[in-house]
C-alpha cells in the first residue's frame, strides 16, 4: 500500500507542545522529501517545514524557532515537534512526501 498516517494531534492550551508522527508506506521514504502543511478553516492549505533526503530543513516564518521537523529512516517517520503552541496553530496538519502523496490529517487545537 502507498499511503501516510498521521497521528499525534489533539487539544492543548496555548504555550503547550505535540509531537506528530507520519508513518510512510509503499514509497521509497529515504528518497522522499517530507513535508509538513497544515489547513484552517476557511484558510488556504499552507506549508509548515520540510526537511530533504539529506535533511535539510525549511520552516513557514510563523513557526520558526518553535516547530522542528526531523525524520528516522529506520522507521519510515518523519514528525513534526512543537513548542509553544499558539491558538492560530489550530488547524488540521496533513504530512506530505514529494509534494505529491498526502495523509488524512491530524487535528491540532489550541486553547487560549
Amino acid at each position: 500500500q502507498v499511503q501516510l498516517v498521521e497521528s499525534g494531534g489533539g487539544l492543548v492550551q496555548a504555550g503547550g507542545s505535540l509531537r506528530l508522527s507520519c508513518v510512510a508506506s509503499g514509497i521509497f521514504f529515504r528518497l522522499s522529501t517530507m513535508a509538513w502543511y497544515r489547513q484552517a478553516p476557511g484558510k488556504q492549505r499552507e506549508l509548515v517545514a520540510t526537511i530533504s533526503i539529506a535533511r535539510n530543513t525549511n520552516y513557514a516564518d510563523s513557526v520558526k524557532g518553535r516547530f522542528t521537523i526531523s525524520r528516522d529512516n529506520e522507521q519510515n517517520t518523519v514528525y513534526l515537534q512543537m513548542n509553544t503552541l499558539k491558538p492560530e496553530d489550530t488547524a488540521m496538519y496533513y504530512c506530505a512526501a514529494n509534494s505529491n502523496l498526502w495523509g488524512q490529517g491530524t487535528q491540532v487545537t489550541v486553547s487560549s
